[in-house]
C-alpha cells in the first residue's frame, strides 16, 4: 500500500537527512568586513580544474556578495574535534559583529580566512551564475561552482559530517541541529526543533 502524502514527506526527509556529507565553513570578505556560510551541501565537481558545487540559499549574503564581479572565498572542512564551533557559525552574523573574535585565523591570498585547526581548506573563483539568485521558481537554491586555485591541509584528523551532527545539545538543554534541508538552526527548545526538522 503506498505511503500517505504526510508520511511519504516525512520519508524523503528522514532521507535527505541520512545523505552523507561534510561540514564546511564558507568564508569570504565583503566591504573590508569577514562573512561566513556554514553550508553542508558541497562537493567535488571537476578534477581539471579542480572544482567544487555548493548548493546555497536564495536569500543567502553569500549570492548578494557574489554577484556582478569575480568573486573569490575560502572552504574551511572542519575537523570531528570542531564539534563547538556549529552553534557559533550557524546563526546569521549582524554587519558589526566579527565571527572570528576570540580566534586566532590567517589568510589566503584572497583575504578569506582560514580557521585553524581544521582538515583542510581550498581557495576558489566562483564561476558566472547560471541563473538569477532572485528566479525563486527555480527552487530555494542556487547551485554555484567554484574553481580552486589554491588549499591547504592542516590535520590528518577526521572530517566533521553532517549525519554524525544532526543533533548537539548545549549545556542549557537548547539544541543547534541540521534541518534536513540542511540549513542550520540556531539554538533552539528542543520541542521546537523537532517541528522545525520536517518544516
Amino acid at each position: 500500500m503506498p505511503d500517505s502524502p504526510t508520511t511519504a514527506n516525512e520519508s524523503v526527509g528522514t532521507l535527505l537527512g541520512r545523505i552523507p556529507s561534510g561540514l564546511f565553513i564558507v568564508t569570504w570578505r565583503e566591504d573590508d568586513a569577514d562573512r561566513t556560510m556554514l553550508t553542508s551541501w558541497l562537493m567535488q565537481a571537476g578534477f581539471e580544474p579542480p572544482a567544487i558545487s555548493v548548493a546555497v540559499g536564495r536569500d543567502r549574503q553569500f549570492l548578494k556578495a557574489a554577484g556582478g564581479r569575480e568573486f573569490r572565498f575560502v572552504v574551511n572542512l572542519l575537523a570531528d574535534s570542531q564539534r563547538s564551533l556549529l552553534g557559533r557559525f550557524g546563526k546569521p552574523a549582524t554587519d558589526d559583529h566579527d565571527p572570528f573574535a576570540g580566534l586566532t585565523i590567517n589568510r589566503s591570498p584572497c583575504g578569506a580566512a582560514i580557521l585553524p585547526e581544521t582538515v583542510g581548506w581550498m581557495e576558489c573563483c566562483l564561476r558566472p551564475l547560471t541563473e538569477p539568485p532572485e528566479t525563486s521558481s527555480l527552487g530555494d537554491h542556487v547551485i554555484v561552482i567554484g574553481d580552486i586555485t589554491v588549499a591547504g591541509t592542516n590535520t590528518a584528523g577526521k572530517a566533521l559530517d553532517s549525519s554524525s551532527s544532526r543533533v548537539v545539545e548545549s549545556a542549557s538543554q537548547t539544541i543547534v541541529g541540521i534541518r534536513w534541508d540542511g540549513a542550520f538552526s540556531e539554538a533552539m527548545p528542543r520541542q521546537h526543533f523537532i517541528k522545525q526538522a520536517h518544516k
